[in-house]
């Protein structure tokens, strides 16, 4: 979609990331800008994990560069570059959106959780009370884990190839929700609501499954948060084994009305 204007007044967004080319806030934000009449344009930046540094040091000097959305894999690395972390972002230690202040610094906070629990509730999901197994345990995972906490489910299993940060989060969530059934084991056959991906497997056609499907009972709901392709090989396994799915474009949605309202702006 292309913007009707650009001129000197023209407020700058964007999306830093590796890779981009599956990134859709880019759509969402220009159509959200174009809908309320902002003059303002939302671009893709791919940088390199390597050169993020050095990209952040020219990126904070553009002065009509008003906010950024981050996605992988810099949400971890980003947060200590920026002047200022919210709650969230500090819990997980990381942000997937930061803002200019009028002063000049930046301030970061991470939406991932929130959105990914609003997206669930806006597809008729309420999460309160569910069994989970989140896979995965990046920005988006800790985050998605803090937030399914608040939201007050009954007991979550976490699985991450990084053993040491999975249990730092679980000692955490123990600390600030005694309530909350915490485990590492997913072979004690406990059987749950919903079981998530928030790894980056799925990307790429190439990729092998997270988990199997077809290992679940028929009821559970299984969740992708990868966003393109929005029907990832997980989600059409699942689905073809009878499996109710949940796709990533919901907590996308979610997580985008959350930034947007960070950057002062309310989506139509």
């Amino acid at each position: 979609m292309k913007p009707k204007n650009l001129d000197g007044e023209t407020r700058l967004y964007g999306i830093v990331g590796d890779p981009i080319s599956a990134v859709r806030s880019p759509e969402v934000f220009n159509a959200m800008f174009e809908q309320s009449g902002v003059n303002a344009i939302f671009v893709p930046i791919h940088v390199a994990a390597d050169d993020l540094v050095a990209a952040w040091s020219g990126l904070k000097s553009i002065r009509n560069l008003s906010g950024l959305v981050v996605t992988m894999p810099h949400k971890g690395r980003i947060a200590p570059l920026l002047d200022e972390v919210g709650l969230a972002g500090q819990i997980v230690g990381a942000v997937n959106a930061a803002r200019r202040e009028p002063d000049g610094r930046w301030r970061g906070d991470m939406f991932d959780g929130l959105g990914f629990v609003d997206g669930l509730r806006a597809e008729g999901y309420q999460p309160a009370g569910w069994k989970v197994r989140l896979h995965g345990l990046g920005g988006a995972g800790a985050a998605i884990a803090v937030a399914l906490a608040q939201s007050g489910v009954a007991g979550l299993c976490i699985q991450d190839l990084e053993s040491s940060r999975r249990d730092k989060l679980c000692k955490w969530l123990q600390v600030n929700f005694p309530s909350l059934d915490i485990s590492a084991d997913e072979s004690s056959g406990a059987v749950f609501d919903a079981v998530i991906n928030a790894t980056p497997l799925g990307m790429k056609i190439s990729d092998p499954l997270p988990f199997e499907p077809a290992a679940l009972p028929q009821e559970t709901l299984v969740v992708d948060i990868v966003t393109k392709p929005e029907i990832t090989p997980l989600l059409e396994r699942a689905a073809n084994t009878g499996h109710p799915v949940h796709s990533g474009r919901h907590m996308h949605l979610g997580q985008a009305r959350r930034v947007a309202e960070f950057f002062g702006y309310q989506m139509l």
